[in-house]
């Protein structure tokens, strides 16, 4: 197996390298490629040393597979030629997701809809991930009619140079701000760029990839996006309503027993969901379950994942794993 990991120098990047070796992919032919100013970096990976090369030299390797964490640009420039080349390539970026003819993945939900013939096949974004995932069971059940989701998104989604701002308040040292405002001690209502309806970048993100995971086009769902001064992971206060009446214990059941969702929910024991809990982990995280009474079947759900295990890596190789399986 020869993997090319593109972008392999970035925060996203580094955790894909970790989670390839931990998966069990440390004995495969592992190429680390990034931009120029980055090849000839030697990096660490499963007890031996590579050496990162540029995307051209990464493309004339002809891997079986190649994830991209290297941004919208440099995967609409590469991921057609790695294509091409004979690679799948599984982006992380938000370059090909609403493309209609590029499957848009989390593997416990939606796999199927990979064709063989697929070349290109897109990683969804964080916030979405962990959200459909807790939602896939319920929707399946009870039929979903509106979403209203609210984030609390870790500086890791944003990457080192927020990570250093962070670090960098909390010191009182100077900084290279990576937001407009100080993120110690603070909470940003926006995530991405601002578009001409109001909302952000990253809060149409979690419309628009919702509704293509779950192939439900009709479903409502409107979105707050707010970045919060934690590392471990996303935070998402959800409310859904359901077009079929649910008891409380179905739901518990249908969330305990779905591959990948660690149900943790016992609040007269204070047992929830929290980013430092769940930083380094693989699972998405559900807890403080309750019945929205205000409507009547609706329901309120708290939901935490890595966002850059789950919500980025894990799921781009957990995709590559079950390609893999077919052949």
């Amino acid at each position: 197996m020869k993997i090319a990991v593109v972008g392999a120098t970035g925060l996203v990047g580094s955790v894909m390298l970790n989670v390839l070796n931990q998966k069990g992919f440390g004995s495969s032919e592992i190429i680390p490629s990034a931009s120029a100013k980055s090849v000839g970096k030697k990096i660490a990976f499963a007890g031996r040393e590579l050496t990162v090369v540029s995307v051209e030299q990464a493309i004339e390797e002809k891997c079986d597979y190649a994830i991209f964490s290297a941004g919208s640009k440099a995967s609409k420039q590469y991921a057609p030629m790695f294509a091409q080349a004979g690679t799948t390539v599984i982006d992380n970026s938000s370059c090909w997701r609403m493309d209609e003819n590029i499957p848009l993945v989390v593997p416990e939900i939606n796999i199927d809809s990979v064709k063989e013939s697929d070349r290109i096949i897109a990683n969804p974004n964080c916030s979405t991930i962990q959200m459909v995932l807790a939602l896939a069971p319920l929707e399946r059940a009870f039929k979903i009619k509106r979403i209203v989701v609210s984030t609390y998104q870790s500086v890791t989604g944003t990457g080192v140079k927020a990570v250093n701002q962070l670090k960098c308040e909390e010191n009182g040292e100077p900084c290279d701000m990576a937001y407009r405002y100080q993120i110690h001690h603070n909470v940003l209502p926006y995530g991405g760029e601002f578009l001409d309806n109001g909302y952000t970048t990253e809060e149409m993100k979690l419309v628009n990839e919702t509704q293509k995971i779950l192939n439900r086009k009709d479903i409502q769902v409107t979105a707050m996006v707010a970045r919060v001064p934690v590392t471990g992971g996303h935070s998402e206060s959800v409310n859904v309503e359901f077009e079929r009446p649910f008891t409380m214990l179905e739901v518990r059941q249908l969330l305990a027993s779905y591959p990948g969702i660690v149900l943790k929910d016992n609040p007269n024991d204070h047992i929830y969901p929290m980013p430092v809990d769940t930083e380094g982990k693989d699972e998405v995280f559900v807890g403080r379950l309750r019945r929205d009474e205000t409507v009547e079947s609706g329901l309120n759900m708290w939901i935490v994942a890595d966002n850059l295990r789950k919500g980025a890596a894990t799921n781009a190789v957990q995709i590559m794993q079950e390609l893999i399986k077919r052949r």
